[in-house]
């Protein structure tokens, strides 16, 4: 009898064991939000449009900072370098018969400098939104 006991123990023990292996159901999926702006929230935290918004408009006003170096600074230093290649930029600087636009730059560098400031703040009042 005694052996019989320690079997059923051991059945048991089988059984819990088994009970504990069995893969548990996937948890149902989280209901929709409802009302227009729930949804909007939830459209930008499932799919980081924040992120790609920034980075966006990041790289247009990068490419037009660069975009004004290369204009007004680098073409004209190449103008000085070879002969016959003058009046490259159209503002401002002359330096040896040479036009150097600086205008143009700093319009860029400013507008640059205050559009990052700019996403950088939208970028914290997400985050403590909870929005990433």
């Amino acid at each position: 009898m005694n052996i019989l006991a320690k079997e059923d123990d051991m059945l048991e023990e089988l059984k819990k064991i088994r009970t504990l292996l069995e893969p548990k159901p996937a948890p149902a999926a989280p209901p929709a939000p409802k009302g227009l702006w729930a949804e909007f929230m939830d459209f930008i935290s499932k799919y980081k449009v924040l992120g790609l918004a920034v980075g966006f408009i990041m790289g247009l006003y990068l490419g037009n900072l660069v975009q004004a170096l290369v204009k007004d600074f680098l073409l004209p230093a190449i103008g000085l370098a070879i002969p016959g290649m003058k009046d490259m930029a159209t503002y401002a600087v002359t330096v040896m018969s040479q036009v150097f636009g600086v205008g143009d730059f700093l319009v860029a560098l400013i507008t640059f400098i205050i559009v990052a400031f700019v996403v950088f703040l939208i970028v914290k009042i997400a985050k403590k939104w909870g929005m990433e």
